[in-house]
């Protein structure tokens, strides 16, 4: 069963959190997906879902594949974010309102500017020895990672870069205050160097399960 942290205790606790964890990071799966990524049973993974849905935490959906029965699909339900910590949530909601309402908008938007120059300083350290593309990507990738946002990149064949991040540590804030995400792009953009092309192709706050960003050199 679940604690009010999000961890779960008894024999079973590990395993319900890969659990988890494996949703958040690649999104819908079956039992048969899981089973063989954890190297279990299937019916062994059942059970475990079982569990978790009987909790609120995932859910599920009959598809059909082929001939036979339909199979089913697991995924994250809502309440399951409770499990992936939203960094200082209410006490970073509440400094946001106060500076909006005491100092107003335009203060607001300084100290978003300064945040936005504070990243831009750390990451750049963090990237000072990179040379190519790919491995500034993957040094941004793994800062973020550190930050709480589960942040991967990836390559395809012709070249372009994706970095995703399958958790935001900081989602009740970046909704409440929307220019928390509008300066993210002019920070990857600078940190990666002139010549880098940065685009949104996913975003959590428009429903997506995952922020996701394209990044390619510009033509």
């Amino acid at each position: 069963m679940p604690l009010k942290n999000g961890s779960y205790k008894g024999p079973n606790w590990a395993t319900r959190r890969s659990l988890l964890e494996m949703l958040k990071t690649r999104g819908e799966l079956s039992s048969q997906q899981m089973a063989e990524e954890l190297g279990v049973s299937s019916m062994a993974i059942r059970q475990h879902m079982q569990e978790l849905e009987s909790v609120g935490d995932v859910s599920s959906e009959d598809r059909a594949q082929g001939k036979g029965r339909p199979t089913k699909f697991w995924f994250l339900t809502t309440k399951a974010q409770r499990h992936f910590p939203d960094r200082h949530r209410d006490l970073i909601l509440d400094l946001l309102g106060n500076v909006k309402s005491v100092l107003g908008e335009e203060a607001l938007d300084k100290l978003l500017d300064e945040r936005a120059e504070e990243q831009m300083s750390q990451y750049g350290k963090r990237l000072a020895g990179a040379g190519s593309l790919e491995e500034k990507v993957g040094c941004l990738a793994k800062a973020r990672s550190e930050e709480g946002y589960m942040a991967e990149a990836t390559q395809s064949e012709d070249g372009v870069f994706e970095l995703v991040e399958n958790h935001c540590p900081i989602c009740a804030a970046a909704d409440a205050c929307k220019g928390l995400c509008a300066r993210e792009l002019s920070v990857f953009e600078n940190v990666l160097g002139p010549g880098c092309k940065v685009e949104r192709v996913e975003h959590m706050l428009s429903g997506a399960r995952r922020c996701a960003y394209r990044i390619e050199k510009s033509k």
